[in-house]
């Protein structure tokens, strides 16, 4: 399979992902003339949204500029990305709980919506995790060549600190569902930090090392 091809299967599968999670969005139901209050209380749903768009897609920046990396692929590959693929397939469910539990404000429900969503935070965090672990073995997959070590030395650990992240989320969500919330948000800002050092890391690879870039000057 060419890397083009896995790509555009893998944008598709984004790009139906974000589409699905506005279908959460219904007319609410309200008295005449009390619309806005009945908008109002659907906040929830919107924070969960526009969480959950801002998750995938950064998720999907860290797929294409990862693979923008690779000049062919493999079976094991091909299987890693699937597995990623269906582990980020399942962030629709837990944002509609979270949304659905913070309006009707009960703790235990709560408590057990954010464990599942950081489970599949978890989960997305470990295929990221098994993917780089795979590619830095195998650097004949990649255009890096003599550089994958200085790159890879940059963003290795991401995936981890991330799974990291999740994993005290749940614990701490036994405890109190406010602070696991917020380990839950930080562990999804961590990720945009993380893919900021991703694009860094290639850039500064394809300029000054022997990335495609290099080569063709």
């Amino acid at each position: 399979m060419k890397i083009d091809r896995m790509q555009a299967f893998s944008d598709g599968v984004y790009a139906i992902l974000i589409t699905i999670l506005v279908l959460d969005f219904k007319v609410p139901d309200y008295q005449a003339g009390h619309l806005l209050l009945a908008l109002f209380k659907q906040w929830p749903t919107m924070f969960a949204y526009i969480i959950s768009f801002l998750y995938i897609g950064t998720i999907w920046l860290f797929h294409h500029d990862f693979f923008q990396t690779l000049k062919k692929t493999n079976a094991s590959v091909n299987v890693i990305n699937l597995v990623m693929l269906f582990s980020v397939t399942l962030i629709d469910f837990p944002t509609a709980l979270v949304a659905n539990t913070l309006i009707s404000k009960n703790s235990a429900d709560m408590q057990v919506a954010f464990i599942y969503y950081d489970f599949v935070a978890l989960f997305i965090s470990f295929t990221f995790a098994w993917l780089y672990t795979y590619v830095r073995k195998h650097p004949e997959l990649t255009t890096m060549k003599a550089n994958q070590k200085r790159f890879y030395a940059a963003i290795k650990y991401d995936p981890v600190r991330s799974v990291s992240i999740y994993g005290v989320a749940i614990l701490m969500t036994f405890i109190s569902i406010w602070v696991g919330a917020m380990l839950l948000l930080a562990g999804i800002i961590y990720h945009f930090i993380a893919y900021l050092r991703l694009s860094y890391s290639i850039r500064h690879v394809f300029i000054f090392g022997e990335g495609p870039d290099r080569r063709n000057k």
